[in-house]
């Protein structure tokens, strides 16, 4: 029997429902982060799994199984989004894409700038912390505000959102990837070359592409390049034609392409279960008094707040009029500066991915609870202010058409 699906309104469905089970995940964390539980909590996710000896040895922690081997199923559901944005969504064309690029690119330099500004001289290595965007929780908020919220908005911070993991994504690789072992990284390349042939004789078993997408995986966790750009690899290298005897059809266009297919298989694992559970294992935070206290006092927690709460709202409200003075850009019906300041106030709630980056940004473990508490509350002041934005906004909006 063929099911019909939509996959836009079905991914922006799965995000906003997913935003729900990430806050309650990060709550559970916190809570048992700060509970008599917290001793087992912090002992399971450090308890280490070895599997095989020498060259193939894979030796990794529980948190690391969830950040390193989990998340590159995350980091593929972005690669696919990413890749059907850019072929038939919203960045298929330099017209539809040159706004939300300009916006994101904005939205990603001042939050940097102003990190590097207040924390610069203390940890500059952070300034990645504050340029990314939690799609589900910004999705989410934009459905929860509700009316007030134009359609063509959430599909303008859906393809800056898209943007933002692609800036943050070649942050991850660039920056945050030390010690490269060649002889790997020419094993990874390896793997690339022979599912690209698999490709091109047509070959459609899972499982052989599971082979190599795993000797991908590990090619660059020798590599000493994060290993979940393994995912965003494959997402990119998946093609955007139909899927031959599909189970699904679009119910826009009757067909589904294979993109359309591996997204609706793979994207609900990743929104309701690897999401939600990084979320609880990396928001295990300590708060005491002197954490409060040492936060308060943090240039990088500072640094990362500001970067967020107002780097973002000003990044991409600033670039957009720029856009648009310099008739680079338009802005679609119904955006004003007000609704595009508040729609960069939900691209402020950087959480899931910025909490990804903080941990990679800086080694000891005092400094990242720091940062993953500045990004938790940064997160929640900008979904806050945008909500109050956009409710301001609303009001005025019924007061003008009233006189």
């Amino acid at each position: 029997m063929t099911s019909r699906i939509s996959p836009l309104r079905d991914f922006l469905k799965r995000e906003s429902t997913g935003g729900l089970l990430i806050l309650l995940a990060s709550a559970c964390g916190l809570l048992i982060a700060n509970s008599p539980l917290s001793e087992t909590y912090f002992s399971f996710l450090d308890f280490h799994i070895s599997v095989g000896a020498g060259w193939y040895l894979i030796d990794l922690s529980i948190l690391k199984v969830i950040n390193y081997l989990l998340m590159s199923l995350f980091f593929f559901v972005v690669g696919l989004e990413i890749k059907r944005e850019l072929t038939s969504g919203h960045l298929a064309s330099l017209k539809k894409a040159m706004l939300p690029l300009i916006a994101a690119i904005g939205g990603m330099a001042i939050p940097a700038l102003i990190y590097l500004a207040i924390a610069g001289g203390v940890a500059p290595g952070g300034w990645g912390v504050p340029v990314a965007t939690d799609i589900a929780l910004a999705v989410g908020l934009l459905t929860m505000v509700g009316s007030s919220v134009a359609a063509s908005l959430r599909s303008f911070l859906l393809a800056l959102a898209v943007i933002d993991d692609i800036g943050a994504i070649l942050i991850i690789a660039f920056v945050y990837s030390t010690g490269i072992s060649f002889s790997w990284l020419a094993a990874g390349a390896l793997s690339i070359v022979f599912i690209a042939l698999l490709q091109k004789v047509k070959v459609t078993s899972i499982f052989v592409y599971a082979i190599f997408a795993f000797t991908l995986w590990f090619s660059l966790y020798k590599t000493g390049v994060h290993p979940t750009l393994a995912g965003v690899i494959l997402g990119l290298m998946t093609p955007n034609i139909p899927k031959a005897d599909s189970d699904i059809e679009d119910s826009e266009d009757g067909s589904v392409s294979v993109i359309e297919w591996l997204e609706h298989k793979f994207h609900p694992i990743s929104t309701f279960f690897v999401v939600p559970l990084f979320a609880f294992a990396n928001t295990g935070v300590t708060i005491s008094l002197d954490s409060i206290k040492g936060a308060s006092q943090s240039l990088i927690a500072w640094g990362i707040f500001f970067g967020l709460v107002i780097g973002k709202p000003v990044g991409v409200l600033l670039a957009a009029i720029g856009a648009r003075r310099l008739k680079i850009a338009e802005l679609p019906s119904g955006i004003s500066n007000s609704s595009l300041l508040a729609t960069g106030s939900a691209a402020g709630i950087g959480f899931t991915v910025a909490i990804f980056i903080a941990n990679l940004a800086f080694k000891d473990s005092q400094t990242q609870d720091i940062a993953v508490l500045a990004v938790i509350v940064a997160s929640v002041v900008s979904a806050l202010l945008s909500t109050a934005i956009f409710k301001f906004s609303e009001n005025n909006e019924k007061k003008r058409q009233r006189f």
